[in-house]
C-alpha cells in the first residue's frame, strides 16, 4: 500500500504508480519551476550554461545619426527651417537667367533680403521598465552561479533597443501622427513603373531594368532637393536584397546584380560619392496598401542621404533609479526619453513601392 493510503492501477510493465500531485508543477521546459534556471540534470548530462538570448537583430544605429542634445528634463525637441527671399534688381525680373541684384551708379533703391524662420517640433516621451527581484531568487541564483539580476537586465536592454529600432523605421501607431524613416507622411511615395515582363516586382526584372530603377530613383530624388545632393544610401527589404546579392547579371558572368548596380549607379559614376545598400526587416509591406512585416503585400525601397543635418533621431541615455528596498523585493526602474524621427529635408528622402 502507498502512502497515499490506495493501491493504484499496476500498467503492462508493472509499474504501480502513486496518487498524483492535485496540481502542476512542470514548466515549458517540462521539469521543474524556478524563474531562477534551476534544472534537474542527469549525472551524464553536460548543461552549457551560456546565456542564449532570443533572435533579435537592431539596424537603426547604422541608419541614422542620433540626435544627442536632448535632455531627461525636455519634453520636446525642435528645429527651425529658414526660407530666403530677394528681389531681382533693375526690374530685371525673377526668372531663370535673370534676377541678379544688379545696381546701378546712381540707383536710389537697392533690394533686401528677406527671411522668414518657421519652428517644427516633435514630442520627446519618457520609456521606463522596472526590474525587481526577491532576496530568496537572488540567493538561489548565487546558489546556482546564474545571476538573475543580470539575465533581466539584459532583456531589459534588448526590449530597449528594439522599440528604439521600431520607433525609428515606422513610429507607433498608438501615438498621434508618430512615423519613422520609411514611413513619414512628409515623403510622398511613386511606384515603380513595370518592367518588360508587365510587373513591377524586381524578381520579374531584368538586371538593366533593376539598375533603371535604382538610377530613377537617384536622380528623381536629386531633382526634388534642387539638384543640391544626391542620396547615398539604399534600403531595401531582405528578401529583394537576397535577389540582387545573388542572382547573376548573366548566365556567362560571375558578377551579382548587386555589384552591378553598386558599380553603374548614376551615384558612383558621377564621382560624387558611393551608394551603399543595406537590408531593412522594417521595409517588409510597407509600401501603401501593404502591410508592415506582411510577406506578399507592398513592398517598399528608401533612398536618402545619410547626413546629420537633414536626417536624425532624437533620445537621451538609459538612465535609472536607486535600488529600492520593499518587503523581500528589490527594485529599481530603468528609464529615457524617445523622440520621433526628424526628417528635416523631406525632399531628400524618397519612396519606391512595388519591388
Amino acid at each position: 500500500m502507498t502512502f497515499d493510503n490506495g493501491f493504484q492501477t499496476i500498467d503492462a510493465n508493472g509499474t504501480q504508480a502513486g496518487k498524483k500531485l492535485p496540481h502542476a508543477v512542470q514548466t515549458r521546459d517540462g521539469k521543474f519551476v524556478d524563474s531562477t534556471g534551476a534544472f534537474l540534470v542527469g549525472e551524464l548530462e553536460r548543461l552549457d550554461q551560456t546565456l542564449h538570448m532570443p533572435l533579435a537583430a537592431v539596424t537603426y544605429p547604422r541608419d541614422i545619426d542620433l540626435r544627442g542634445d536632448a535632455t531627461i528634463a525636455d519634453e520636446a525637441t525642435s528645429y527651425t527651417l529658414s526660407t530666403f527671399a530677394s528681389a531681382g534688381g533693375l526690374g530685371a525680373g525673377n526668372g531663370i537667367g535673370n534676377g541678379k541684384a544688379w545696381i546701378g551708379k546712381a540707383s536710389d533703391q537697392i533690394g533686401g533680403m528677406g527671411v522668414d524662420i518657421a519652428k517644427l517640433a516633435n514630442p520627446l516621451e519618457l520609456w521606463g521598465m522596472e526590474l525587481k527581484y526577491t532576496i530568496p531568487e537572488l540567493e538561489s541564483a548565487a546558489r546556482l552561479g546564474r545571476p538573475v539580476d543580470q539575465q533581466k537586465y539584459e532583456g531589459l536592454q534588448l526590449k530597449h533597443q528594439m522599440d528604439i529600432d521600431e520607433q525609428v523605421y515606422i513610429g507607433d501607431t498608438s501615438k498621434t501622427a508618430c512615423y519613422g524613416l520609411v514611413n513619414s507622411t512628409l515623403v510622398t511615395p511613386v511606384a515603380l513603373p513595370a518592367g518588360a515582363s508587365g510587373s513591377t516586382t524586381w524578381a520579374k526584372k531584368t538586371p538593366d531594368e533593376i539598375l533603371a530603377d535604382v538610377n530613377n530613383m537617384l536622380v528623381t530624388n536629386w531633382n526634388n532637393s534642387a539638384l543640391a545632393v544626391m542620396p547615398d544610401r539604399l534600403l531595401l527589404p531582405p528578401s529583394q536584397f537576397g535577389f540582387i546579392a545573388t542572382a547573376k547579371v548573366s548566365n556567362a558572368g560571375n558578377v551579382s546584380i548587386l555589384k552591378y548596380i553598386l558599380e553603374n549607379n548614376i551615384l558612383s559614376t558621377s564621382g560624387q560619392g558611393k551608394l551603399v545598400i543595406f537590408p531593412v526587416k522594417w521595409l517588409l509591406g510597407a509600401g501603401s496598401g501593404g502591410t508592415v512585416g506582411t510577406a506578399g503585400t507592398v513592398d517598399r525601397a528608401v533612398v536618402y542621404l545619410k547626413e546629420y543635418q537633414r536626417l536624425r533621431f532624437p533620445m537621451t541615455l538609459l538612465q535609472r533609479t536607486p535600488i529600492q528596498y520593499d518587503s523581500i523585493y528589490h527594485k529599481t526602474t530603468y528609464y529615457c526619453r524617445l523622440g520621433r524621427t526628424e526628417i528635416v529635408y523631406p525632399e531628400t528622402v524618397g519612396y519606391y513601392d512595388g519591388l
